[in-house]
């Protein structure tokens, strides 16, 4: 069920295309209504548990009876929150529905179980906050936007430090051919779809916060960019280059200073965020 991230995306796609030409009052009504119909499509690929989930292995009923997948329930609640903004009220059931599934697969120290269907596991090297680093981004943005009063700002901060402090957790399953083949079951595909998610977090930060954590995102992106200017992090179809090099630019949109604050971001020498952030989470 891949066509979910594309409803997903297509939303955030769509809702940033309402804000280019709003004169336009009859291409701005034919927008809307793709918006409304890609949630629509994300009402009908809801699992019966609530949340969505990008396989179904289990029954194939009309209604997909799979588990659950954290990440993918994050990504949708992100973008269905950009809905909102733009004036587009997502059906209730499918916000608490969404909500309840991720409460369920968080850890207390916000590591993000995988699935669902891992729940039994929660121990599993997969589930551990090493191998939650690429999700647990997602999880925390998608239930702060939605109102989650445990995502406080020393929790996005927490974990924004463990990426950074921790990013060879993440680097080493970076263009790994095979998913979750690396250590902690860590894909590839978790790389830049987690620093995207890292960037949000971080804009939820108080402005005179935001400064380590951008330059440490900055540094990490800009040396991994590719010779012909691309990113790529896992050889998924033909499209490994298109979507890690959007999840990279949009990561580094989010480190942009106000004010035109010159970035801190050298290709190499070690950074002293990165150290301290290491010494704050070194008892946790």
């Amino acid at each position: 069920m891949y066509n979910v991230w594309t409803h997903a995306y297509s939303i955030q796609a769509l809702t940033r295309m309402l804000g280019r030409k709003p004169e336009d009052a009859d291409r701005q009504r034919r927008i809307r209504g793709l918006i409304e119909q890609q949630i629509d499509l994300l009402d009908r690929y809801e699992v019966v548990d609530g949340g969505w989930a990008y396989y179904d292995f289990d029954y194939h009923t009309k209604k997909p009876g799979g588990s659950t997948i954290s990440f993918v329930t994050a990504a949708v609640l992100v973008a269905l929150h950009d809905a909102k903004q733009a004036g587009i009220e997502p059906p209730k059931r499918l916000i608490d529905r969404g909500m309840a599934s991720i409460v369920r697969q968080r850890n207390p120290d916000f590591s993000m179980m995988y699935g669902e269907y891992l729940k039994s596991k929660p121990r599993r090297l997969i589930n551990r906050p090493s191998g939650s680093l690429g999700r647990s981004q997602a999880c925390n943005i998608a239930m702060r936007f939605w109102g989650d009063s445990l995502v406080t700002d020393e929790v996005l901060k927490t974990w924004l430090d463990r990426l950074f402090a921790r990013n060879l957790w993440l680097d080493m399953g970076r263009k790994r051919p095979i998913p979750h083949e690396s250590w902690c079951q860590v894909a590839g595909y978790f790389y830049y779809f987690g620093h995207y998610y890292a960037g949000l977090c971080i804009e939820q930060l108080p402005e005179k916060d935001r400064g380590p954590f951008q330059d440490q995102l900055a540094h990490l992106l800009l040396r991994l960019q590719e010779k012909d200017g691309s990113w790529w992090d896992f050889p998924m179809f033909d499209y490994h280059q298109q979507y890690g090099t959007a999840f990279a630019l949009m990561s580094l949109a989010r480190t942009r200073k106000a004010g035109g604050t010159p970035l801190v971001a050298e290709a190499t020498g070690p950074r002293k965020g990165s150290q301290a952030a290491a010494a704050r989470i070194s008892n946790q």
